[in-house]
């Protein structure tokens, strides 16, 4: 919670600037955050929701009402916690924006650093905003709902879908912008006899996925995990659209937190090694940890990361042989077997 602009968004309500929910009254929470509490005045129905599964868990388990995507509509209230992500964050306030009831308040909160000011600049060009205040090192603004939106507003907040290179994206996912430099050379070395039933770890949207079925003849099978939930959607259409006839599932899985049940003949993989802005190299090693839990005997890895990020350590330890297959002045990949 704490890298959240959670307090900035509870700024005008704790001033009295804006009232509270009260009973009876729907509150829509898009990008509610893990560790989520609101003030004892808060009387509304809170219906929050989170596309990133370990926050979505963590809100679950707190008894908070969420799913991994808005539905319903005629909300009385919607707040909006905004990111980095200029796409994902227009994307959210036109949800808002359909999903309430005319008149209904809207309350959006980001960080400075994140572009807040540039944002609220914007809604005030397209929609008028009432009013906004800085606080906690971010930006809160709010505004009514109009009683007849404007088709224009909202086309232009709805951007597009994403695409790279003619694949489905997901805003706010991983490589959302382009195909990943790291997966595009792991995709080249992964070796044409890999077989059997594969999984794509941290797939994103499914390029690992496709890359393995086109190349790969003997493989029957890929399961994608990740934790992105609209990214794991965006993986699910690239896989119809690419490769239809590999038989896929997707799983919507935390694997830093979720046991993996299924046992597979290899796995490949581009760890994330960020958690915000923070590089956490541990996060890729307990992956690989993971892997390995999840692979058959014999079964092998493959695995892209940056050079310097501390791996070989981690596959020696879980596995019986580990190598590299390639670098570059950027990327190296490895290989293991269980």
């Amino acid at each position: 919670m704490n890298d959240t602009p959670l307090p900035t968004l509870l700024f005008p309500f704790e001033r009295g600037l804006v009232e509270p929910p009260r009973a009876g009254e729907r509150v829509l929470f898009l990008g509610a955050p893990a560790g989520l509490r609101l003030p004892e005045d808060f009387a509304g129905a809170i219906f929050a929701v989170q596309g990133f599964r370990p926050d979505f868990l963590a809100l679950e388990r707190a008894g908070i009402r969420v799913t991994p995507e808005a539905t319903g509509e005629s909300y009385d209230m919607a707040l909006l916690l905004l990111g980095r992500h200029r796409r994902e964050n227009e994307l959210r306030l036109a949800e808002a924006l359909v999903r309430t009831r005319p008149g209904a308040l809207i309350v959006a909160a980001s960080a400075k650093k994140d572009g807040g000011g540039s944002l609220r600049k914007r809604m005030e060009e397209l929609l008028g905003i009432e009013d906004h205040a800085s606080k906690h090192h971010g930006i809160v603004f709010w505004l009514r709902r109009p009683v007849v939106l404007d088709e224009a507003v909202i086309a232009a907040l709805s951007a597009p879908a994403g695409e790279a290179g003619g694949y489905a994206t997901a805003a706010g996912g991983f490589s959302d912008d382009g195909i990943d430099m790291g997966s595009a050379l792991l995709a080249e070395c992964l070796p044409e006899d890999l077989s059997g039933g594969i999984a794509d770890f941290a797939a994103g949207w499914g390029f690992l996925s496709v890359a393995a079925a086109r190349r790969c003849p003997g493989i029957r099978s890929i399961d994608l995990y990740e934790a992105h939930h609209a990214s794991l959607e965006a993986g699910r259409r690239n896989m119809a659209a690419r490769a239809p006839e590999m038989p896929a599932r997707f799983f919507w899985h935390d694997l830093l937190g979720e046991p993996v049940s299924e046992r597979y003949d290899a796995i490949v993989m581009n760890p994330p090694f960020h958690r915000g802005r923070a590089a956490e190299p541990d996060m890729g090693q307990r992956m690989i940890v993971a892997a390995s839990r999840a692979l058959q005997p014999r079964g092998r890895l493959f695995v892209v990361a940056n050079r310097p990020l501390p791996y070989e350590e981690v596959l020696a330890q879980h596995f019986s042989a580990h190598g590299e297959i390639r670098r570059d002045g950027t990327f190296k990949v490895l290989w293991a077997r269980k």
